[in-house]
Parts: structure tokens; sequence; C-alpha cells
């Protein structure tokens, strides 16, 4: 399924942090991620006592999740880069090989913005909240 990945966002190994897009459409993204370790290993000295995914790791992986998302479902076209984040709260932390599921709401898309929110799930627990707006990157 990477390869699938691969053609709807630029990011590659090992800074991509989306395994599957579930759902893609106008309203909402859902797509996973399992975090192991062995393919995961430059993320594994934060906190390696915890054995705990890095909160940031899980924001960025989201925000890849909905523009995945974004450009399967045709919805935008071109070049997007993460431009603010808001209203971000954790909850919890994901361990290593578990997944974490992301349920993506679109607010707002157009040529030049997309404005998501989403919360990321662990065995339907939620960890992660957050709203995020990306913008259009001229090459």
């Amino acid at each position: 399924m990477e390869t699938d990945i691969h053609k709807l966002i630029p990011h590659r190994s090992p800074f991509l942090f989306v395994d599957n897009i579930l759902v893609s459409n106008d309203k909402e993204v859902v797509g996973t991620k399992k975090f192991d370790k062995k393919n995961n290993q430059m993320l594994t000295g934060s906190f390696p006592e915890f054995n705990f995914v890095p909160g940031m790791i899980i924001i960025e992986s989201m925000a890849q999740c909905g523009g995945a998302g974004i450009k399967k479902a045709g919805l935008a076209d071109g070049f997007f880069g993460l431009v603010s984040m808001e209203n971000v709260r954790f909850f919890n932390g994901a361990k290593y090989d578990e997944v974490v599921k992301y349920v993506i709401k679109n607010i707002r898309i157009s040529n030049r913005l997309i404005k998501q929110s989403g919360i990321a799930y662990v065995q339907n627990k939620s960890i992660l909240e957050a709203t995020w707006i990306c913008a259009r990157i001229n090459n």
C-alpha cells in the first residue's frame, strides 16, 4: 500500500507516516499508520524507556494522512505545506506496534488553502486532536 501513498504525497521513508487511506471524500479522510520499531528506528530515541511514539510525529502523521486523502479524492492539486496548527490537545500516547487511526474532517478546501481537523485513535480511544492549515506552495 506504501506505493499508493507515494503517488499522493511527496514524503518518503524515513519520514513517510501514512500506511493506508481507508476513506477519502469531500467531508472526511480516514487513514491508519502502524509505527513499528524496525521501520521507525530513528524515532525510538525519544522516550526509549516508555516505548512511546513522539507526539509531534503523530501530528505530522495526521497531517500527512489528511493531505493524502485530499489528493486521493481529487479535491486539490499541487504541493501544499503545513503552515499552522491550532487547538492541539494530547490525551494519551501511542506505543510502537499499535495501529493509529486518524479520522479527519475537511473544513475548507480551495486551490490555495486546506483546513482540516482530526482525532487520532489507538484501540478506539482518542489520543490526540488538532486543527491545521496547509497552504499551496509555488515551486
